[in-house]
């Protein structure tokens, strides 16, 4: 077979304008001719003609092969880069690890333009030990961040009593992780509700925790050293009347104390050192009598080992003034339910709240008699009505009308007052609702409870139907219980002891009828309730009524039955969800 003719005529690459020219036409290199690449390819040792400037060029340009025209892409001699780093690269270049060799400014500008990508690396690894720290160990992500510790005012070493006495509420959690908190710069216990908020800043300010409602603060145990006494209870939960808020605000929170004492096996007690209304006893049956707790007849502990926050503590306080700290965000979250939809949320706070109101916030039997007067004189009103107009039922419908220094909830009311109009269109639309039936011309007989004069008077002035009120009542113990002004609790105070005591026994009788709350199956209790959620008057009176009642038949989403509720709120209308709420918290 003969000898493949040699390649002639063969283009090159070299572009035009060129030093060589374009016209001229070269011989294919090959390992023998004497080029650079031969020497590359060990061929031969010396280059046999001058390496002039024009060769430089040459050589220089992208577009020529350094290996054999023969020879494959794909073989390691096919590169470019390595026939420029053996004639131009010093010594001291730098290889990236692939057989090419770098320049040193090249090697720095590789190495800078990944440093950004190192940084971000790096930086996400130490975000993540932080979180994890956060999250395991927070007390020793303080110590290595140089964050505040708790104020020093309200921590202290144990003194005459060691810290070994706290160690029965804090099953879990080794005696040196126990933080002893001190209240050595107050002298008169217990403290009040503004002290007691004090201390749950000093505690919880500036750190969040993790958790559960109940778990323990992750930066160790907080409590008071506690005085070793079989004849005091173990563990309690106290509700404080600290005369900061009115009477049912005060109730509304108490009543979800007394549950949480039920459920986590503690005695419930009530503190009323710093009540502007008198003594507890006054108006209510003893709870420890109602609600006896784990050891029937137990002692309640001293008032200095009560402790407002953290709520693990043995002895927990608990005051209208710090429940924020308790049942705000935390609280719904591990109470409410998470599977239900608005209204469904709450139905296991509305449950606590009346169980709470059924068993345990009992009127002593004082209030209870004047609470039955009122039903009865209410009842033997509505006959006479009836007598007089044969069409007319055996029902009422309750009213509350709230002035003084409460504002309404929705801003679209002047001076946010909510007209005396709005009470009226609400009871004639909820009784047609619920008694379409009903001739048109009948209007139910009204118990309005209000703590003003001046609205029961013009209520009276606008509405057709029938009213009834502490005001009207034909027995004087009931007529004394109306209040003489508006309520204001700045100016409460003001009040004589024994005009104030007054004043709580006429808002019982109010919120009883007002709402059925404390009413024996055979007793008279409101068709409906129309009030403005506002007031805590109306955050009760679902509870009252019962839950079927007073929402109707609640759907699957949670939204109210809108035609057959029985409690109707005039201040939101319910615009804003959940319609409902079953306690409201203070700052």
């Amino acid at each position: 077979m003969p000898r493949p003719r040699p390649l002639t005529n063969v283009a090159t690459a070299v572009p035009h304008g060129h030093p060589f020219g374009t016209d001229q036409q070269l011989t294919p290199r090959t390992p023998h001719s004497g080029s650079r690449t031969s020497r590359l390819e060990q061929g031969f040792s010396k280059l046999p003609l001058a390496e002039d400037a024009n060769d430089l060029d040459y050589d220089e340009h992208d577009a020529l092969q350094s290996a054999p025209l023969l020879a494959s892409s794909s073989t390691a001699r096919f590169s470019v880069h390595t026939v420029r780093s053996d004639r131009r690269d010093p010594p001291s270049a730098k290889s990236d690890g692939r057989g090419t060799f770098l320049h040193p400014t090249q090697f720095l500008s590789r190495a800078l333009a990944q440093l950004p990508l190192a940084f971000g690396i790096f930086m996400a690894g130490v975000l993540l030990i932080l979180i994890v720290l956060s999250l395991t160990r927070p007390e020793a992500l303080h110590k290595y961040i140089g964050a505040k510790a708790p104020p020093t005012s309200s921590i202290a070493p144990p003194t005459s009593i060691p810290t070994s006495s706290i160690s029965s509420s804090h099953a879990g959690h080794s005696q040196s992780n126990i933080h002893v908190l001190s209240y050595e710069n107050y002298t008169k216990f217990p403290l009040s509700g503004h002290e007691y908020r004090a201390e749950c800043a000093k505690l919880h300010g500036g750190y969040m925790t993790h958790g559960d409602y109940w778990d323990a603060d992750p930066m160790g145990s907080f409590d008071v050293p506690h005085r070793e006494d079989e004849s005091i209870c173990r563990s309690s939960i106290t509700y404080m009347l600290d005369g900061t808020v009115g009477l049912s605000a005060d109730l509304a929170i108490m009543a979800q104390a007394a549950a949480l004492a039920r459920e986590r096996n503690r005695t419930f007690f009530i503190n009323d050192s710093h009540w502007n209304r008198g003594k507890w006893l006054d108006h209510f049956d003893d709870v420890t009598q109602r609600q006896p707790g784990p050891q029937p007849g137990c002692k309640a502990p001293s008032p200095d080992e009560l402790v407002a926050c953290p709520r693990t503590a043995r002895h927990w306080v608990i005051s209208a003034s710090t429940a924020k700290y308790h049942f705000a965000h935390g609280f719904s979250n591990h109470y409410e339910n998470s599977y239900g939809h608005n209204l469904n949320r709450l139905k296991p706070i509305f449950e606590q709240a009346f169980h709470s109101f059924d068993s345990t916030i009992r009127p002593n039997r004082n209030v209870r008699r004047l609470i039955k007067l009122a039903r009865d004189e209410l009842s033997d009103f509505i006959g006479v009505v009836n007598e007089r107009d044969t069409e007319g039922d055996s029902i009422y419908v309750g009213t509350h009308i709230r002035r003084g220094d409460r504002k309404s909830l929705s801003y679209s009311y002047k001076d946010r007052k909510i007209p005396l109009s709005e009470y009226l269109t609400a009871v004639s639309s909820t009784w047609t609702r619920l008694h379409p039936e009903s001739p048109s011309k009948v209007t139910p007989v009204v118990y309005l409870a209000t703590d003003s004069p001046e609205a029961r008077q013009k209520f009276g002035e606008l509405y057709d139907g029938e009213i009834f009120s502490l005001f009207d009542a034909t027995n004087s113990s009931l007529r004394a219980l109306a209040s003489p002004r508006e309520y204001n609790q700045t100016q409460f105070d003001e009040l004589s002891l024994q005009a104030r005591t007054t004043a709580t026994d006429g808002m019982l009788v109010d919120l009883a009828l007002v709402s059925g709350l404390w009413a024996r199956k055979d007793e008279l209790v409101p068709d409906a309730t129309i009030c403005a959620l506002s007031s805590t008057v109306c955050r009760l009176s679902p509870i009252g009524l019962g839950w079927d009642r007073a929402f109707g038949k609640v759907n699957a989403m949670g939204e109210i039955d809108a035609q057959s509720k029985r409690w109707v709120d005039v201040d939101e209308k319910g615009l804003v969800v959940p319609v409902w709420q079953a306690f409201q918290l203070f700052n």
